[in-house]
């Protein structure tokens, strides 16, 4: 295989992928890791979309035809998490590779020798990057088949790191384990200070990351930008980013590359966001879910982080749904921490009034049994009806 093969890693998470990652890397051979949980028509479209050379799989490697060469120097080629629409194909250059993984280290204090755990897919950036951290710097890299929170503080005692999204923590909280000496490096969306609160209360270090496919992961920890990385908002308070971890391209997709970038080179993330007086970056939400309601606009990710501290409500996510008067009114769908025992509309506005202004909490709730997610965390909003 050569440098411009593109490789399609057709694999269930498991402690194998430390291994292959390592040699794929050490070798130069550039590679996309599928998301084992999607349908065969779903990852049957990514490979038709990616045009490897090869996909290797659970019975052995497989070479296709109507191959594509890889853009020269690209290591990894990422599929986005496709919150709405269709997964783009992230080209990822081994170098913003090295300086991800080497400044986030740096930003952590953490040694070539700490340990770290990867409950994550290796599917999804934020857990790729950890085993890149055992190719790149040597790091013993743990990687479990799915999140087990007993499994997780075992393997992570004494000083080690993980990477985890909000969902993650919230069960290592209600599991009651001491989090004594663990890192968790939070992403994929924004954690609710409740949870947090309770995290570090029982020992936990909390890092949180924002940060997309496009920009090798996390490029803020806790708002600040990693070395050589600059944030700026535009007129409409939309976040762009300028860095060397940003990605090359889409691949074989000028129009949407074209698409991504400024006209002076910044990568556009489609988020909101505002900066502090210490610069100190704070994402408001997706500029495209934001609920209008009369003159007033509303980011559901902020109403979602407070009603998740109350304690009836298990997992929830917030829509806006059409309003003949104002509209769009706020919509709460909730998965209840009790099933016979959920919290009522007016809890919840009572609950929430305490932090936000009335006009941003929920008019309606809806109850579910689960809220549809990606692999890392974010909600499909537009799976709820």
């Amino acid at each position: 295989m050569g440098t411009d093969e593109l490789v399609v890693v057709d694999l269930p998470p498991g402690p194998e992928w430390v291994g292959l990652v390592t040699r794929l890397w050490l070798d130069e051979v550039p590679f996309l890791p599928l998301d084992h949980r999607l349908t065969e028509r779903e990852r049957r479209a990514i490979v038709d979309r990616a045009r490897p050379h090869f996909v290797r799989g659970t019975g052995g490697e497989t070479l296709l035809a109507d191959a594509a060469p890889v853009t020269p120097g690209v290591a990894i080629v990422m599929p986005t998490s496709g919150t709405a629409g269709k997964p783009k194909l992230v080209e990822l250059h081994r170098v913003a590779v090295v300086v991800a993984v080497s400044r986030s280290a740096k930003r952590l204090g953490a040694s070539p020798e700490a340990p770290w755990v990867c409950p994550l897919t290796p599917a999804h950036i934020g857990g790729l990057l950890v085993l890149l951290r055992a190719a790149i710097l040597g790091a013993p890299v743990t990687m479990h088949e799915s999140f087990d929170p007993e499994r997780l503080v075992r393997d992570g005692e004494g000083a080690a790191f993980a990477s985890v999204v909000p969902g993650m923590v919230r069960r290592l909280v209600a599991s009651d384990l001491p989090l004594d000496g663990l890192t968790l490096l939070v992403g994929g969306d924004a954690i609710d200070p409740d949870t947090a609160g309770a995290a570090r209360a029982r020992g936990a270090r909390l890092v949180t990351t924002y940060g997309l496919t496009e920009t090798c992961g996390g490029f803020t920890y806790d708002g600040v930008p990693l070395d050589g990385m600059q944030v700026r908002l535009d007129a409409d308070g939309a976040i762009e980013v300028s860095g060397s971890t940003v990605m090359e391209d889409y691949r074989l997709d000028p129009a949407a590359t074209g698409a991504a970038f400024t006209t002076d080179g910044w990568l556009r993330t489609g988020d909101l966001g505002a900066l502090d007086d210490d610069e100190r970056l704070q994402v408001l939400g997706r500029a495209d879910h934001v609920i209008r309601t009369g003159a007033e606009k509303v980011w559901p990710e902020e109403v979602e982080r407070v009603l998740a501290g109350h304690p009836k409500v298990a997992d929830v996510a917030v829509v806006g749904r059409p309003d003949p008067e104002w509209g769009a009114r706020v919509s709460a769908f909730v998965v209840p921490s009790v099933i016979d025992d959920p919290p009522s509309l007016e809890e919840l506005r009572a609950h929430g009034a305490e932090h936000l202004a009335r006009f941003k909490l929920p008019k309606e709730l809806s109850f579910v049994t689960e809220i549809p997610r990606t692999g890392t965390g974010k909600v499909r909003r537009n799976a709820l009806g």
